[in-house]
């Protein structure tokens, strides 16, 4: 009966159990005497640990009763004079708030709801995916696969599972809460919660209504404008300037990708997929690791000698930029041997001769990450 949030005192009644043999109480939240009849006296301290407020023999390693006795005297005492001093500094704290609002600019706010970290257990996961049923999957990945849940407070939310027991799965789930839990941008998916056990990794995160930026440019009842289309890679050039240049330790991505792209109801862009990000430290500008990314988005020295740094991001976002545009993807059949995406744009903007849809855009990374912008609508370029 361990570890089951259990509470209140240890029935006496259970001294009567004679063929009782062995009780497992611990990690509960249970209080009062431990009872000393029957086969009581035959249990360890094992037993009950971390129940912080029982009390019994001193070998069962919890406190005497007696000097329970004393301090439950002593909180009478304290809940008398604890009201009056919190009253006091709640006051002093209430004054000095609303001196602060009236100086502070107004700023946009967004809801409560999506910035609380919530405790979610795994019970409640179950039940709002209905069991991880397959009605309710998303997305899968290489670590693990997504399911649409509605928690029971009515709010809607994706469920990121990691593949047990798998050891990359587990190294990515820590990667993602090491990388999101300091990290908040109109234009990243928010993690709400995280659920663990011995058997389940699982990430609670905001869910986006219009799925990822690959379903959109791939699926046959979906269709993108062109002002549309440009606002997604503004939104992700916004997240990734803030992952680079926007806090003390940089981050970058490693595995930007249509698929890593996430839209909401207004068909704004939020960058996901943490899963192989690096963060920097404070003297570094690039790192040596093993290659983990997506082939054909990956900048030419990740992939061939591991090394990574913030120009590897931008490169993964000018491939994304031209795929999002000419709606050809980098790993199609026509890109083998020395043709590339980047290439054959490149020799249509040099030739002159190939017809694209909206426009298309040529990049360079290595120059203070500038995007480099050619655009011909529907003419010869």
């Amino acid at each position: 009966m361990s570890q089951n949030n259990l509470s209140g005192e240890i029935p006496k009644s259970l001294e009567a159990l004679m063929h009782l043999t062995y009780l497992n109480l611990s990690f509960n939240s249970l209080q009062g005497e431990i009872p000393s009849g029957g086969n009581f006296s035959n249990f360890s301290a094992s037993s009950f640990m971390h129940n912080k407020d029982l009390c019994g023999a001193p070998n069962l390693e919890v406190l005497s009763c007696r000097r329970k006795l004393h301090e439950s005297r002593d909180l009478s005492f304290l809940k008398y004079i604890l009201p009056i001093i919190a009253s006091t500094i709640g006051l002093a704290v209430a004054v000095c708030l609303l001196k602060t609002r009236r100086k502070r600019t107004q700023t946009n706010v967004e809801p409560l709801s999506l910035h609380e970290w919530t405790r979610v257990s795994y019970y409640e996961l179950v039940k709002a995916t209905e069991s991880f049923d397959e009605s309710n999957l998303i997305g899968n990945g290489a670590y693990g696969s997504v399911f649409k849940g509605k928690l029971s407070n009515g709010v809607d939310v994706a469920v990121k599972v990691f593949n047990m027991p798998s050891e990359c799965a587990v190294k990515s789930f820590d990667v993602e809460c090491e990388v999101q839990r300091n990290i908040r941008h109109r234009n990243l998916v928010r993690i709400i919660s995280s659920c663990t056990n011995l058997d389940f990794r699982g990430l609670v995160i905001e869910y986006m209504p219009n799925g990822s930026l690959e379903q959109w440019l791939y699926a046959h009842n979906n269709h993108m404008s062109l002002v549309q289309r440009l606002q997604v890679m503004i939104d992700v050039a916004s997240a990734l300037e803030y992952l680079h240049h926007g806090q003390s330790t940089p981050i970058f991505h490693c595995d930007l990708k249509p698929s890593n792209i996430l839209l909401d109801e207004n068909m704004h862009a939020h960058v996901c997929g943490f899963g192989i990000a690096k963060l920097f430290g404070e003297d570094e500008v690039m790192l040596r690791t093993a290659t983990l990314g997506t082939i054909g988005y990956m900048a030419p020295e990740y992939g061939m000698e591991g090394v990574v740094s913030t120009g590897s991001d931008v490169y993964s976002f000018g491939i994304l930029v031209l795929e999002t545009f000419t709606g050809k993807k980098p790993t199609e059949e026509m890109f083998s041997g020395e043709v590339s995406l980047r290439g054959w744009v490149l020799e249509a903007a040099v030739v002159g001769n190939i017809h694209m849809c909206g426009c298309v855009w040529l990049f360079s990374y290595k120059k203070k990450e500038s995007i480099y912008i050619y655009s011909s609508y529907d003419m010869n370029i």
